[in-house]
Protein backbone atom coordinates (compact mmCIF):
# COMPACT_ATOMS: atom_id res chain seq x y z
CA UNK A 1 0.00 0.00 0.00
CA UNK A 2 1.37 3.32 -1.25
CA UNK A 3 2.17 5.60 1.47
CA UNK A 4 0.37 8.90 1.74
CA UNK A 5 1.65 12.00 0.04
CA UNK A 6 3.72 14.71 1.87
CA UNK A 7 0.45 17.00 0.99
CA UNK A 8 -2.10 14.22 2.47
CA UNK A 9 0.47 13.90 5.90
CA UNK A 10 1.11 17.86 6.08
CA UNK A 11 -3.03 18.26 5.73
CA UNK A 12 -3.38 15.87 8.87
CA UNK A 13 -0.99 17.77 10.57
CA UNK A 14 -2.73 20.94 10.67
CA UNK A 15 -6.28 19.74 11.01
CA UNK A 16 -4.95 17.86 14.15
CA UNK A 17 -3.36 20.34 15.41
CA UNK A 18 -5.98 23.35 14.88
CA UNK A 19 -8.11 23.10 17.63
CA UNK A 20 -4.71 23.00 20.24
CA UNK A 21 -2.67 25.70 18.17
CA UNK A 22 -5.07 27.96 16.56
CA UNK A 23 -2.82 30.95 16.37
CA UNK A 24 0.67 29.97 16.02
CA UNK A 25 -0.61 27.07 13.79
CA UNK A 26 2.11 27.01 10.73
CA UNK A 27 4.53 27.87 12.83
CA UNK A 28 3.85 24.58 14.85
CA UNK A 29 2.75 22.34 11.97
CA UNK A 30 6.25 23.35 10.33
CA UNK A 31 8.31 22.49 13.62
CA UNK A 32 6.40 19.60 13.62
CA UNK A 33 7.40 18.03 10.16
CA UNK A 34 10.57 19.81 9.70
CA UNK A 35 9.41 21.94 6.81
CA UNK A 36 9.20 25.23 5.53
CA UNK A 37 6.34 27.79 6.69
CA UNK A 38 6.15 28.63 3.52
CA UNK A 39 5.10 24.90 2.30
CA UNK A 40 3.04 24.70 5.50
CA UNK A 41 1.25 28.11 4.94
CA UNK A 42 0.42 26.89 1.23
CA UNK A 43 -1.81 24.39 2.35
CA UNK A 44 -3.28 26.31 5.04
CA UNK A 45 -4.22 28.43 2.35
CA UNK A 46 -5.64 25.40 0.55
CA UNK A 47 -7.54 23.97 3.39
CA UNK A 48 -9.46 27.49 3.62
CA UNK A 49 -10.17 27.50 0.58
CA UNK A 50 -11.46 24.83 0.68
CA UNK A 51 -13.57 25.08 3.68
CA UNK A 52 -11.73 23.13 5.71
CA UNK A 53 -10.15 25.76 7.74
CA UNK A 54 -11.15 29.23 8.96
CA UNK A 55 -9.43 32.13 9.32
CA UNK A 56 -9.82 35.03 11.02
CA UNK A 57 -7.40 38.11 11.15
CA UNK A 58 -4.56 38.77 8.79
CA UNK A 59 -1.38 39.91 10.40
CA UNK A 60 -2.06 37.84 13.23
CA UNK A 61 -4.29 34.97 12.04
CA UNK A 62 -6.49 32.66 14.16
CA UNK A 63 -7.31 29.32 12.64
CA UNK A 64 -10.49 27.35 13.72
CA UNK A 65 -12.16 23.94 12.11
CA UNK A 66 -14.27 25.09 9.09
CA UNK A 67 -17.56 23.60 8.17
CA UNK A 68 -15.88 20.60 6.49
CA UNK A 69 -13.39 18.22 7.71
CA UNK A 70 -11.09 15.66 6.48
CA UNK A 71 -8.56 12.98 7.67
CA UNK A 72 -6.35 10.42 5.94
CA UNK A 73 -3.56 7.99 7.43
CA UNK A 74 -2.15 5.05 7.15
CA UNK A 75 -1.24 3.31 10.25
CA UNK A 76 0.73 0.04 10.65
CA UNK A 77 -1.80 -2.92 11.90
CA UNK A 78 0.91 -3.75 15.19
CA UNK A 79 -0.31 -1.58 17.99
CA UNK A 80 -2.94 -0.20 15.92
CA UNK A 81 -5.86 0.57 19.11
CA UNK A 82 -9.29 1.56 17.44
CA UNK A 83 -10.61 3.59 20.96
CA UNK A 84 -7.07 5.46 20.07
CA UNK A 85 -7.36 5.91 16.88
CA UNK A 86 -11.21 7.87 17.65
CA UNK A 87 -10.55 9.42 20.20
CA UNK A 88 -7.43 10.97 19.26
CA UNK A 89 -7.36 11.45 15.96
CA UNK A 90 -11.41 11.17 14.30
CA UNK A 91 -13.46 12.45 17.43
CA UNK A 92 -11.78 15.75 17.71
CA UNK A 93 -12.61 15.90 14.11
CA UNK A 94 -16.36 16.26 14.47
CA UNK A 95 -16.88 18.48 16.74
CA UNK A 96 -20.23 20.05 16.26
CA UNK A 97 -21.86 16.72 14.95
CA UNK A 98 -25.48 15.46 16.06
CA UNK A 99 -25.10 13.35 19.19
CA UNK A 100 -26.67 10.47 16.97
CA UNK A 101 -24.49 10.97 14.00
CA UNK A 102 -21.37 10.89 16.30
CA UNK A 103 -22.58 7.85 18.18
CA UNK A 104 -22.96 6.43 14.36
CA UNK A 105 -19.44 7.07 13.11
CA UNK A 106 -17.90 6.13 16.50
CA UNK A 107 -19.38 2.64 15.88
CA UNK A 108 -18.58 2.40 12.28
CA UNK A 109 -14.62 3.29 12.78
CA UNK A 110 -14.35 1.07 15.83
CA UNK A 111 -15.89 -2.01 14.43
CA UNK A 112 -14.60 -1.39 11.04
CA UNK A 113 -10.74 -0.79 12.25
CA UNK A 114 -11.07 -3.91 14.51
CA UNK A 115 -12.19 -6.21 12.31
CA UNK A 116 -8.94 -5.07 10.20
CA UNK A 117 -6.83 -5.42 13.04
CA UNK A 118 -8.23 -8.67 14.30
CA UNK A 119 -9.00 -10.51 10.90
CA UNK A 120 -7.43 -9.24 7.93
CA UNK A 121 -3.63 -10.50 8.21
CA UNK A 122 -3.14 -7.02 6.85
CA UNK A 123 0.27 -4.47 7.53
CA UNK A 124 -1.17 -1.93 7.18
CA UNK A 125 -5.13 -0.20 7.63
CA UNK A 126 -5.71 3.17 5.73
CA UNK A 127 -8.56 5.42 7.90
CA UNK A 128 -10.14 8.30 6.09
CA UNK A 129 -12.73 10.87 6.78
CA UNK A 130 -14.15 13.45 5.12
CA UNK A 131 -17.36 15.69 6.07
CA UNK A 132 -18.65 18.28 3.29
CA UNK A 133 -21.65 19.13 2.57
CA UNK A 134 -23.42 17.30 5.41
CA UNK A 135 -22.27 14.17 4.12
CA UNK A 136 -19.78 12.15 6.61
CA UNK A 137 -17.80 9.71 4.74
CA UNK A 138 -15.68 7.20 6.62
CA UNK A 139 -12.80 4.63 4.74
CA UNK A 140 -11.48 1.77 6.39
CA UNK A 141 -8.91 -0.02 4.36
CA UNK A 142 -6.51 -2.58 4.71
CA UNK A 143 -3.75 -4.77 2.32
CA UNK A 144 -5.24 -8.31 4.15
CA UNK A 145 -6.58 -11.65 2.99
CA UNK A 146 -9.94 -10.07 1.78
CA UNK A 147 -13.07 -10.60 3.96
CA UNK A 148 -14.88 -12.68 1.20
CA UNK A 149 -11.99 -14.73 0.81
CA UNK A 150 -11.40 -15.49 4.49
CA UNK A 151 -15.28 -15.69 4.81
CA UNK A 152 -15.23 -18.37 1.88
CA UNK A 153 -12.65 -20.68 3.44
CA UNK A 154 -13.65 -21.04 6.75
CA UNK A 155 -17.06 -22.00 6.00
CA UNK A 156 -15.76 -23.70 2.80
CA UNK A 157 -18.12 -22.41 0.01
CA UNK A 158 -18.20 -22.93 -3.22
CA UNK A 159 -18.00 -19.32 -4.30
CA UNK A 160 -16.96 -16.34 -2.51
CA UNK A 161 -20.41 -14.21 -3.77
CA UNK A 162 -21.98 -16.70 -0.95
CA UNK A 163 -19.65 -14.89 1.43
CA UNK A 164 -22.11 -11.97 1.19
CA UNK A 165 -25.21 -14.10 2.11
CA UNK A 166 -23.41 -15.15 5.65
CA UNK A 167 -22.85 -11.78 6.27
CA UNK A 168 -25.87 -10.15 5.61
CA UNK A 169 -27.35 -12.43 8.49
CA UNK A 170 -25.80 -11.76 10.97
CA UNK A 171 -24.05 -13.80 14.18
CA UNK A 172 -20.94 -14.98 11.95
CA UNK A 173 -17.61 -14.55 12.26
CA UNK A 174 -14.33 -16.52 11.77
CA UNK A 175 -13.19 -15.79 15.63
CA UNK A 176 -16.37 -16.98 17.92
CA UNK A 177 -13.93 -16.63 20.84
CA UNK A 178 -13.67 -13.26 20.63
CA UNK A 179 -16.17 -11.99 18.47
CA UNK A 180 -20.19 -11.96 18.34
CA UNK A 181 -20.30 -11.38 14.47
CA UNK A 182 -22.53 -8.69 14.71
CA UNK A 183 -20.44 -5.81 13.67
CA UNK A 184 -20.77 -5.93 9.96
CA UNK A 185 -24.62 -6.72 10.04
CA UNK A 186 -25.59 -3.41 12.88
CA UNK A 187 -22.64 -1.02 10.76
CA UNK A 188 -24.08 -1.49 7.99
CA UNK A 189 -27.73 -0.62 8.52
CA UNK A 190 -26.83 2.46 10.47
CA UNK A 191 -25.03 4.33 7.86
CA UNK A 192 -27.26 5.47 4.60
CA UNK A 193 -24.66 3.82 2.15
CA UNK A 194 -22.40 1.20 3.23
CA UNK A 195 -20.03 -0.93 1.09
CA UNK A 196 -17.84 -3.93 1.21
CA UNK A 197 -15.52 -4.26 -1.57
CA UNK A 198 -12.70 -7.07 -1.85
CA UNK A 199 -11.49 -9.70 -4.10
CA UNK A 200 -13.04 -7.58 -7.64
CA UNK A 201 -16.75 -7.78 -5.64
CA UNK A 202 -18.44 -4.85 -4.37
CA UNK A 203 -21.38 -5.22 -2.00
CA UNK A 204 -23.07 -2.36 -1.41
CA UNK A 205 -25.93 -1.84 1.12
CA UNK A 206 -28.72 1.14 0.63
CA UNK A 207 -31.24 2.40 2.60
CA UNK A 208 -33.46 3.37 -0.12
CA UNK A 209 -32.29 0.42 -2.11
CA UNK A 210 -31.96 -2.98 -1.95
CA UNK A 211 -28.48 -4.66 -1.44
CA UNK A 212 -26.19 -5.20 -4.75
CA UNK A 213 -23.57 -7.62 -5.59
CA UNK A 214 -21.70 -7.01 -8.32
CA UNK A 215 -18.32 -7.94 -10.12
CA UNK A 216 -16.02 -4.53 -10.54
CA UNK A 217 -12.72 -5.53 -12.38
CA UNK A 218 -10.97 -2.17 -11.41
CA UNK A 219 -11.33 -2.90 -7.38
CA UNK A 220 -7.83 -4.46 -5.98
CA UNK A 221 -7.75 -7.83 -5.88
CA UNK A 222 -5.76 -7.99 -2.44
CA UNK A 223 -7.59 -6.47 0.74
CA UNK A 224 -11.06 -5.35 1.67
CA UNK A 225 -11.91 -2.17 1.67
CA UNK A 226 -14.80 -0.57 3.51
CA UNK A 227 -17.07 2.77 2.75
CA UNK A 228 -19.92 4.14 5.07
CA UNK A 229 -21.47 7.29 4.27
CA UNK A 230 -24.45 8.99 6.31
CA UNK A 231 -26.28 12.55 5.81
CA UNK A 232 -25.30 14.81 9.24
CA UNK A 233 -29.03 15.87 9.60
CA UNK A 234 -29.88 11.90 9.94
CA UNK A 235 -32.45 10.79 12.92
CA UNK A 236 -31.09 7.89 12.96
CA UNK A 237 -29.56 6.41 16.31
CA UNK A 238 -27.58 3.47 17.56
CA UNK A 239 -30.42 2.34 19.72
CA UNK A 240 -32.79 2.36 17.24
CA UNK A 241 -31.03 0.22 15.00
CA UNK A 242 -30.24 -2.38 17.98
CA UNK A 243 -33.99 -2.06 18.90
CA UNK A 244 -34.91 -3.17 15.24
CA UNK A 245 -33.64 -6.26 15.46
CA UNK A 246 -33.68 -7.16 19.03
CA UNK A 247 -36.51 -10.13 20.55
CA UNK A 248 -38.66 -6.83 22.47
CA UNK A 249 -38.23 -3.29 24.13
CA UNK A 250 -36.54 -5.08 27.30
CA UNK A 251 -34.59 -7.83 25.60
CA UNK A 252 -31.16 -6.83 23.88
CA UNK A 253 -30.59 -10.31 21.88
CA UNK A 254 -30.02 -10.15 18.57
CA UNK A 255 -32.90 -12.06 17.71
CA UNK A 256 -34.13 -10.81 14.08
CA UNK A 257 -32.26 -10.99 10.72
CA UNK A 258 -33.37 -9.88 7.10
CA UNK A 259 -31.60 -12.32 4.38
CA UNK A 260 -31.30 -11.57 0.90
CA UNK A 261 -32.65 -14.47 -0.97
CA UNK A 262 -30.96 -13.69 -4.03
CA UNK A 263 -27.87 -13.54 -2.36
CA UNK A 264 -28.18 -17.72 -2.42
CA UNK A 265 -27.44 -17.27 -6.05
CA UNK A 266 -24.38 -17.66 -7.60
CA UNK A 267 -24.24 -16.08 -11.54
CA UNK A 268 -27.63 -16.58 -13.23
CA UNK A 269 -28.73 -19.82 -11.85
CA UNK A 270 -31.92 -20.49 -10.35
CA UNK A 271 -33.09 -21.45 -7.03
CA UNK A 272 -34.13 -24.56 -7.39
CA UNK A 273 -32.33 -27.49 -5.18
CA UNK A 274 -32.33 -28.07 -1.53
CA UNK A 275 -28.82 -27.91 -1.26
CA UNK A 276 -28.83 -24.13 -2.68
CA UNK A 277 -32.31 -24.00 0.48
CA UNK A 278 -29.73 -25.22 3.27
CA UNK A 279 -26.82 -22.76 2.01
CA UNK A 280 -29.69 -20.19 2.57
CA UNK A 281 -30.46 -21.87 5.73
CA UNK A 282 -27.54 -21.99 7.84
CA UNK A 283 -27.51 -20.45 10.69
CA UNK A 284 -30.76 -18.67 10.85
CA UNK A 285 -31.91 -21.33 13.49
CA UNK A 286 -29.80 -19.02 15.61
CA UNK A 287 -32.61 -16.30 15.42
CA UNK A 288 -36.34 -16.20 16.59
CA UNK A 289 -37.20 -14.51 13.67
CA UNK A 290 -36.03 -14.94 10.21
CA UNK A 291 -37.10 -12.51 7.20
CA UNK A 292 -36.31 -14.19 4.01
CA UNK A 293 -36.47 -11.12 1.15
CA UNK A 294 -37.59 -12.44 -1.63
CA UNK A 295 -36.62 -9.36 -3.79
CA UNK A 296 -35.87 -9.85 -7.20
CA UNK A 297 -36.12 -13.22 -7.10
CA UNK A 298 -38.54 -14.45 -10.21
CA UNK A 299 -39.29 -17.65 -8.77
CA UNK A 300 -38.05 -20.99 -6.94
CA UNK A 301 -38.19 -24.56 -7.27
CA UNK A 302 -40.35 -26.95 -5.28
CA UNK A 303 -37.55 -28.87 -3.81
CA UNK A 304 -36.16 -25.12 -2.53
CA UNK A 305 -39.83 -24.35 -0.91
CA UNK A 306 -39.89 -27.50 0.21
CA UNK A 307 -36.98 -28.28 2.14
CA UNK A 308 -37.22 -24.29 3.83
CA UNK A 309 -40.86 -24.09 4.22
CA UNK A 310 -41.45 -28.00 5.43
CA UNK A 311 -38.29 -29.39 6.36
CA UNK A 312 -36.84 -26.48 7.98
CA UNK A 313 -39.90 -25.28 9.45
CA UNK A 314 -41.10 -28.48 10.85
CA UNK A 315 -37.21 -29.20 12.61
CA UNK A 316 -37.64 -25.38 13.55
CA UNK A 317 -41.04 -24.52 14.97
CA UNK A 318 -38.85 -21.53 17.87
CA UNK A 319 -38.16 -20.07 14.22
CA UNK A 320 -40.83 -17.61 12.73
CA UNK A 321 -39.94 -17.43 8.88
CA UNK A 322 -41.44 -14.57 7.18
CA UNK A 323 -41.19 -14.14 3.29
CA UNK A 324 -41.61 -10.51 2.00
CA UNK A 325 -41.59 -9.23 -1.45
CA UNK A 326 -42.85 -12.62 -2.77
CA UNK A 327 -44.21 -12.79 -6.61
CA UNK A 328 -47.30 -14.95 -7.28
CA UNK A 329 -44.95 -17.72 -8.02
CA UNK A 330 -43.27 -17.45 -4.93
CA UNK A 331 -46.16 -17.71 -2.95
CA UNK A 332 -47.95 -20.49 -4.25
CA UNK A 333 -44.28 -22.65 -4.19
CA UNK A 334 -44.41 -21.32 -0.53
CA UNK A 335 -48.40 -22.19 -0.15
CA UNK A 336 -47.45 -25.99 -1.01
CA UNK A 337 -44.77 -26.07 0.99
CA UNK A 338 -46.84 -24.78 4.17
CA UNK A 339 -49.90 -27.45 3.15
CA UNK A 340 -47.33 -30.14 3.19
CA UNK A 341 -46.09 -29.56 6.59
CA UNK A 342 -49.53 -28.81 8.42
CA UNK A 343 -50.38 -32.31 6.73
CA UNK A 344 -47.81 -34.38 8.36
CA UNK A 345 -48.19 -32.33 11.76
CA UNK A 346 -51.70 -33.28 11.43
CA UNK A 347 -50.82 -37.32 10.79
CA UNK A 348 -48.54 -37.42 14.11
CA UNK A 349 -49.19 -39.57 15.96
CA UNK A 350 -50.76 -38.66 19.76
CA UNK A 351 -48.62 -39.39 22.51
Amino acid sequence: MARPSRSAEIEDAVLQAVSTHPRDLVGMVAAQLGLSTARISTQVRALVAEGYLDKSGSTRPIYTLGRNRRFHHVYSRDGLAEDTLWYEHIQPLLRGLSRNVLDIAHHGVTEMVNNAIEHSEAEQVTVRMDLRDNRLQITVIDNGIGIFRKITRALNLPDERLALLELSKGKFTTDPRNHSGEGVFFTSRMFDNFQIVAGGLVFDHDEKREDVLFDDNDAPIRGTGVYMEIDTASTRTVKKVFDEYSSGPDDYTFAKTIVPVRLAQVGDENLVSRSQAKRLLQRVDRFRRVVLDFESVRGIGQAFADEIFRVFASAHPEVELVPVHTAPEIQQMIRRAEVARDENQDQLPLL
